[in-house]
């Protein structure tokens, strides 16, 4: 009672801040109403008190320093203040006035409208509806050409009609849960809630989504694509994957619930002259540039029932000026389209390859898809042909004009000519050639080619480095003398010591990147009209991570999508692109010869940035316009982000450092869930601001580099990371 009196009577408050000891009056304590202070000497909340008989908060005494001089005198010195860490101090003791005004001051640096790189977006599609799917009649689509018996059609009706038989009776039983639910779920409701029920005879497309709002209770009619009756909003893509996994956990195990995708999320970029092509989980979007009126959406597919895994494109086929083709593969079908200019689909048809396809892409007018299992698929547009081959398990590739190379477990490199597309006459197989052989033999794990100038003259000089899972680097070459000898062993670097997973050879430099939380190493390269030499030879040029933290439970096309690099011609500047954490909106661009940093890219928006993609559109047709090299960036509420990289790259300050500073990882952490580390530390009481959405949970490889880094004697310097 003795406190309670001092409170209420005392003009004098006296407060212990985490150790510092602080008096202040009371009127200037309660002067903004609804706060934390008002709270607390009105005994609305808990307090305690030290030895002294003193309020003790256990906030930073720095900080509230801040926050008692603002309140004395309504005036805050910006100039040595983190305006950031300072909102988060406003807002824990809710002085709105004090809130108010710092977001302002950082919005002053912010702007929907971007920085000067910032170049335009698209805003998200609508969820297209489902095609109707007709029985085939035969079954050359999916089968190896040339190859199909009378057995195996047998066969594949016999399992198409027990696999729809199986989902129909699948079907039937989630329907029959969900309205056993639904019915269990309405007789516990209260007659007041049931009244409030929307009549079935004025429902409307969202009605069911409104009343999951409202009474966040199970929808009421269920049906086999629920995403579909949504129509997007600006940043309700989170909102809506959080309420469908809660609705959809109610009746399906949290198992079942973690392989649900959210519908909007951008997951996969590609693409090819000025055409792009974004992919979602269940359908893709096609978009071209024009000169005059900017990027044009061109294409949407029909909804798949499958989650897509991998897309490519080629806007320039060389039979037709006007043909683009758009290909996606999910598990180890590919399906593929013909879209003309004005936005006409022609469906050309859906193949397997029998295993998941891992790598889709186009060489010239062919499209290939590669498993590392050791399985090739080739469609060839003049031919129209699907043809299967299987060669060595495949773990590396790179094309070179026609040519598709092939790094294989063996240790030896192969190729295969496109252009001309050869099949041995005797079985009708793929024409594959062992071309070089590592001389361990040592697994090609990585694997890059650079056509040198002198090619297009005699043909005969190309230049290839790969990596290999021992950690070595090797390049070799062939001259026009060495022609019928193969390919010689030019020079080898032994400085990693984890398996290369990237390499690349350019006219300047040679990168190359190992398994150890992406450690790039760089070598200048010394040339001689255009070609290798080795007077003074490649001398070292850069060490440095490309830290990249990977969710555990991130989709498959995950890697596709968020591939950091390096992109670029191999005859200008290529860059790496950073994403630090899964969940972010930011990246950073960062040089691929020394690790110095172009630029940071944030989203204008705020949204997560869920995947990107580097790519040069061409100029347009007037007089002086050139290439530009652009970023475009995918975010979780299904809109794209484009950058101009061009002008990043020409503006570029020389003492940038490279990767993020310590300071900046810390934030960037804040967004993850940390849980595996050993000096994980709960947050008592997290500010509204600083509460991320949703947090995935990291590898376990990625915690240990994290308690590496944290106990190491000597932390490196921000350009190492």
């Amino acid at each position: 009672m003795a406190m309670m009196h001092s409170l209420n009577m005392g003009d004098i408050i006296h407060l212990n801040v985490g150790g510092t000891r602080f008096s202040t009056s009371r009127q200037t304590l309660t002067w903004i109403p609804d706060s934390f202070f008002t709270a607390l000497l009105s005994n609305r909340i808990a307090s305690r008190q030290d030895e002294t008989g003193a309020l003790f908060i256990d906030r930073d005494p720095k900080l509230f320093s801040i926050i008692l001089n603002y309140l004395r005198t309504r005036d805050i010195d910006l100039k040595s203040t983190n305006i950031k860490i300072l909102r988060h101090e406003a807002e824990y003791y809710s002085l709105t006035p004090l809130i108010k005004r710092l977001v302002l001051c950082e919005d002053l640096v912010q702007s929907s409208c971007g920085d000067v790189l910032f170049y335009g977006s698209l805003p998200p599609p609508n969820i297209p509806l489902q095609e109707t799917i007709n029985t085939p009649t035969c079954s050359s689509d999916v089968s190896v050409h040339g190859r199909t018996s009378s057995s195996s059609l047998t066969t594949t009706a016999s399992t198409t009609a027990t696999t729809s038989t199986s989902t129909s009776t699948l079907r039937t039983e989630s329907s029959q849960i969900i309205a056993s639910t639904n019915s269990q779920a309405n007789n516990n409701n209260s007659s007041s809630i049931q009244n409030q029920k929307p009549p079935l005879s004025n429902h409307t497309r969202n009605s069911s989504l409104d009343y999951r709002v409202s009474q966040r209770g199970l929808p009421h009619s269920h049906s086999r694509n629920p995403s579909l009756d949504l129509r997007h909003v600006r940043n309700s893509s989170a909102d809506m994957n959080k309420m469908f996994k809660n609705d959809i956990g109610l009746v399906f195990s949290q198992q079942q619930v973690s392989g649900w995708v959210d519908p909007l999320r951008v997951q996969i970029i590609k693409a090819h002259h000025n055409w792009i092509v974004i992919g979602y989980a269940h359908f893709i979007t096609c978009y071209r540039l024009k000169d005059s009126s900017g990027w044009q959406h061109v294409f949407t597919s029909p909804h798949i029932e499958s989650i897509i895994d991998r897309i490519a494109i080629n806007a320039k086929m060389g039979t037709s000026a006007d043909g683009k083709m758009v290909a996606i593969s999910y598990g180890s079908q590919v399906r593929l389209w013909s879209v003309s200019e004005d936005g006409i689909k022609t469906n050309i048809g859906t193949f397997n390859l029998k295993v998941r396809v891992e790598y889709l892409f186009f060489i010239g007018s062919q499209l290939v898809a590669l498993s590392q299992t050791g399985k090739i698929g080739v469609w060839h547009a003049m031919s129209q042909h699907w043809q299967i081959q299987d060669v060595v398990s495949i773990s590396s590739f790179d094309t070179a004009g026609s040519f598709l190379l092939l790094g294989c477990n063996n240790g030896s490199i192969y190729y295969i000519d496109m252009q001309k597309f050869p099949l041995r006459m005797k079985d009708n197989d793929l024409l594959v050639t062992e071309l070089y052989k590592d001389p361990n033999p040592d697994p090609i794990t990585a694997i890059s080619v650079y056509l040198t100038p002198k090619t297009s003259l005699c043909g005969n000089w190309i230049e290839i480095a790969y990596g290999t899972k021992s950690g070595s680097v090797r390049v070799i070459v062939q001259h026009p003398e060495t022609v019928g000898h193969g390919p010689q062993l030019f020079q080898t670097f032994t400085v990693h010591q984890s398996s290369v997973t990237k390499v690349t050879l350019s006219e300047k430099y040679l990168v190359s990147v190992c398994s150890e939380y992406n450690h790039v190493r760089s070598w200048a390269v010394t040339r001689f009209r255009g070609m290798i030499s080795t007077q003074p030879g490649s001398t070292p040029e850069a060490s440095f991570k490309i830290v990249s933290l990977e969710s555990v439970d991130s989709c498959i096309s995950y890697s596709a999508g968020n591939d950091f690099g390096p992109f670029g011609e191999q005859d200008d500047e290529q860059v790496f692109v950073q994403k630090v954490v899964p969940e972010t909106d930011q990246l950073f661009v960062r040089l691929a010869s020394n690790g110095k940093r172009v630029c940071v890219i944030q989203s204008v928006d705020g949204s997560v940035i869920s995947s990107f993609c580097v790519h040069e559109c061409e100029g347009s047709s007037r007089m002086g316009s050139r290439p530009r090299r652009f970023i475009f960036t995918g975010h979780s509420n299904g809109a794209i982000q484009m950058w101009d990289l061009t002008t990043a790259l020409d503006h570029q300050a020389k003492n940038f450092i490279g990767g993020p500073t310590p300071e900046e990882l810390w934030k960037l952490l804040d967004h993850c869930d940390l849980s595996n580390s050993h000096c994980s530390t709960p947050c008592i009481s997290p500010c509204p601001s600083a509460i991320s959405m949703s947090c995935p949970r990291l590898k376990a490889s990625n915690i240990q580099f994290l308690n590496q880094s944290q106990n190491a004697e000597q932390v490196a310097g921000p350009s190492q990371l």
